[in-house]
């Protein structure tokens, strides 16, 4: 028995797959940029888990309360924080944003990602 061709497994799985992960630019200032942008896109990301966590535990308490009004009142003051602390985060990135792109110019955004612009004298 013969195994099957390429052009029979391709026909059935769809030929072959390119890579997602692409490797980082040859330019430095490019590629710094863009692990900076993957570290705020990662910031954000376990921001918003720990709000969902923190606000889904208030959640939680608020329901097994019983109807207790010092047990509610602290699972209400558990939902409140998390949302100041969600618009916390964004706000520090939003004055991150701010400062280093549009007042020092230290970041350039592209469509491909951000471009770290080192100062010079």
């Amino acid at each position: 028995m013969n195994p099957p061709s390429n052009d029979a497994v391709n026909r059935i799985f769809g030929g072959t797959v390119q890579p997602v992960i692409t490797s980082l630019p040859a330019d430095p200032r490019e590629a710094l940029g863009r692990v900076i942008g993957i570290g705020i896109n990662l910031f954000i990301l376990v921001v918003i888990f720990f709000l969902l966590i923190y606000m889904l535990w208030g959640a939680f308490d608020w329901i097994t309360s019983s109807g207790e009004k010092e047990k509610i009142a602290k699972a209400q003051n558990k939902i409140v924080n998390a949302l100041l602390g969600m618009f916390i985060a964004f706000g520090v990135l939003s004055l991150f944003g701010i400062i280093t792109g549009n007042i020092l110019g230290l970041f350039i955004q592209t469509p491909t990602g951000w471009i770290f612009n080192i100062p010079t004298l």
